[in-house]
């Protein structure tokens, strides 16, 4: 690759010397206005370290990859590009923030014209390791750039990476010539790889070969459509009964349904983006929490870095926090859409009484830049008699800087990456999942003391203490948990503990206890990265978003049983836009209820053919709870039967097939929507069986 590897000094010695080096270019860069003064200087720090011997020796054999049909090697696929290694952990919100700026140079610099990028996952928690939640992240996260799974840090250790997120850029040969720590960096990444490319081309060292790329986001299974990584879930009353807000994270959509999971609104579309408008119009990107204030809904727009509301009876979205754009400001003061925020997590209504007066505060969980903000709906005396306007948007917990150190003084206090929160309202007292640290932490806020509930180490600067153990205070040990919700009514704080796959809670006390789940989500157990909780006015329902496993979970919290609520989307003239397929049968069943069985031919067309290396996989959407399936979901074959109650109204049944197919050149995915209409009808038959024929086509 590099030819010897020079004995004086190593990869990590030179990536050391690097950093340094980079480092002093970038204090130069800022008394530098000109672009092709800019270039010159990158060029002659490209050219010194462009010869150098000390090259990145492959990557460790047997990992897994991502985003690729077989695993890549320094010497067979990326030899004559320009690599830029991406050492990140998916738990980490600044690793996020980059994810943005390397999918804009992938589109400005392709494969083929001597750009790749490469994410080498590091694991920090140790559920992280695991290869099905890392590929979960590549396709929550939209990432399509190959990613491997170096789970024992072979790299890392190798290059000596110190820090997440760590980018490297490497030349044609392997060789280190440029290294980024933390966020931030986006005009450097593109000058430097400008001007690499430009000078290594001119000496014919840049290859124009492709790579076997092979996204991970056309494994998700048919289902997502429905639902795609939720991220919270929320409640709320209505004059027709209780309702669920589900934060569909992944589709970038907020929908609203009956407790039943019949939904009446789809808030925002598919595509992320960042528009304001009616129901239809507005767009979202990755929503997080919400929270509801009389006919209010407000949002965590997490990748818009913005506050949305949703106006339930004008039908509309309106942004009344952030610019659209991730912010770096620590303190804020500004109104509304002139205040820049950094990815809103959660948000909560506190009802603060201030001379005498009640009014709602609207506080939210900053994970960008580690902190609780407040959003001031209307004129408000808090913390030491200080007067907030109505409309402005201000940091009230935290500095800025990642710690989990507690003080009686809220804005000396340092939180890592808050990310659930709930509102204690006869304590006056909010609860946070405070994640980087492992913790659940409190603030007082009568006076704005922060101290810690369960969790995390009393060292504050150690974010690395973590585990799965019952206790109380610092005995206890969580695993990276998002999701939180207060009940009243036990007194008792619900922790969805998400990287050890339960739902446990803890007494105002530190009292921690697990609930449900058993640690990891096998078949055996139930949850596979919860980050969401609701709970119902009897405080006898809990609602868990399991966002690995795109569904919202309902708890009987008295009979301690568990099911899965299956969502039904209204009935859609747009169904032939979702799909590439749809197929709409009748049915037939006794009013006194019965069983229909469904099978399928599948007829393949146009050379098409089953890719049997990929998963075939269906789910079904039932009218109800009472409407009982052997099965929601499974793989390629089916049958499934359907225990059909009695009733006399019409329902329909959605079966979504999610398909991997191939001809000679290219796989092609199929989503394939399948509506049966069931009438139910006196003296209609009670046995069913219903085989249909299904045809696929390019």
């Amino acid at each position: 690759m590099c030819g010897q590897v020079n004995k004086k000094m190593s990869v990590s010695d030179t990536v050391r010397i690097l950093t340094d080096a980079c480092e002093q270019f970038r204090h130069d860069f800022q008394t530098i206005t000109d672009q092709t003064e800019k270039q010159k200087l990158v060029l002659r720090h490209i050219k010194t370290f462009a010869n150098t011997e000390a090259c990145v020796k492959d990557f460790q054999k047997g990992l897994e990859w991502f985003n690729v049909s077989e695993n890549l090697s320094m010497k067979k696929h990326l030899h004559g590009k320009i690599v830029i290694l991406d050492f990140f952990t998916y738990c980490c919100i600044n690793c996020m923030h980059i994810l943005p700026d390397l999918e804009a140079l992938e589109k400005e610099f392709s494969i083929e014209r001597g750009l790749v990028v490469i994410g080498v996952h590091s694991a920090k928690f140790s559920n992280e390791r695991d290869s099905t939640k890392i590929r979960s992240a590549v396709q929550r996260y939209n990432i399509m750039h190959p990613v491997v799974n170096d789970s024992t840090l072979s790299m890392w250790e190798a290059i000596g990476v110190m820090c997440w997120p760590t980018m490297i850029m490497l030349g044609p040969r392997g060789q280190p010539l440029m290294v980024t720590l933390g966020e931030g960096h986006r005009e450097e990444l593109f000058l430097y790889t400008k001007v690499a490319l430009d000078y290594f081309t001119s000496i014919n060292e840049i290859s124009d070969h492709t790579l076997p790329i092979a996204p991970a986001i056309h494994l998700l299974p048919a289902s997502t459509d429905i639902l795609r990584f939720p991220g919270k879930v929320e409640m709320y009353s209505s004059e027709t009964g209780e309702k669920l807000i589900v934060s569909d994270t992944g589709n970038n959509r907020i929908l609203i349904a009956d407790i039943n999971g019949n939904i009446e609104h789809v808030i925002g579309r598919y595509e992320a983006g960042f528009k304001d408008g009616s129901f239809n119009e507005a767009k979202f990107n990755a929503p997080q929490g919400t929270c509801v204030l009389n006919e209010m809904i407000y949002v965590a727009d997490n990748e818009n870095h913005a506050i949305r509301r949703i106006d339930l009876k004008k039908q509309t979205v309106t942004t009344v926090a952030g610019t659209g754009k991730q912010g770096h400001d620590y303190i804020g003061g500004k109104f509304g859409t002139d205040q820049a925020i950094s990815s809103p997590w959660d948000v909560a209504i506190y009802y603060h009484n201030s001379d005498k007066v009640t009014v709602p505060i609207l506080l939210i969980a900053i994970a960008g830049t580690h902190q609780i903000w407040a959003l001031f709906l209307e004129d408000t005396v808090w913390w030491k008699n200080k007067l907030y306007k109505a409309g402005v948007c201000a940091a009230i917990v935290g500095n800025g800087r990642e710690g989990n150190r507690n003080n009686s003084y809220p804005h000396a206090a340092t939180l890592a990456q808050p990310s659930g929160i709930t509102i204690a309202q006869e304590y006056n007292t909010v609860y946070f999942a405070d994640s980087e640290s492992s913790s659940i932490r409190e603030v007082h806020l009568k006076d704005g003391k922060v101290s810690t509930l369960c969790g995390a180490d009393k060292n504050p600067q150690n974010l690395h203490d973590f585990g799965d153990v019952d206790g109380t205070r610092h005995t206890a040990k969580l695993q990276h948990p998002l999701g939180i919700i207060w009940n009243s009514s036990q007194q008792e704080t619900y922790i969805a503990d998400t990287y050890n796959h339960k739902i446990k809670k803890v007494d105002p006390t530190g009292n921690c206890k697990t609930l449900y789940g058993a640690g990891k989500p096998d078949k055996s157990f139930i949850f596979d990265e919860p980050s969401g909780l609701a709970i119902n006015n009897k405080a006898d329902t809990l609602y868990v978003a399991d966002t690995n496993n795109h569904s919202i979970k309902k708890i009987n919290l008295k009979s301690n049983t568990i099911s899965t609520i299956s969502f039904i989307l209204p009935t859609k003239d747009n169904d032939k836009d979702n799909f590439d397929e749809v197929y709409t049968f009748d049915t037939i069943i006794d009013t006194n209820g019965g069983e229909l069985t469904i099978t399928f031919d599948f007829i393949f067309e146009d050379g098409l053919k089953l890719n049997s290396e990929a998963p075939q996989k269906w789910s079904l959407s039932l009218p109800n709870d009472t409407w009982i399936a052997k099965c929601l979901h499974g793989s390629f074959t089916i049958p499934t039967s359907i225990q059909i109650p009695k009733g006399s109204e019409n329902n329909d049944i959605r079966l979504i097939l999610d398909i991997i197919t191939c001809n000679v050149n290219e796989c092609i995915p199929k989503k394939i929507l399948a509506v049966f209409k069931v009438q139910q009808k006196v003296d209609g038959p009670r046995t069913v069986a219903e085989h249909k024929k299904i045809v696929i086509k390019k």
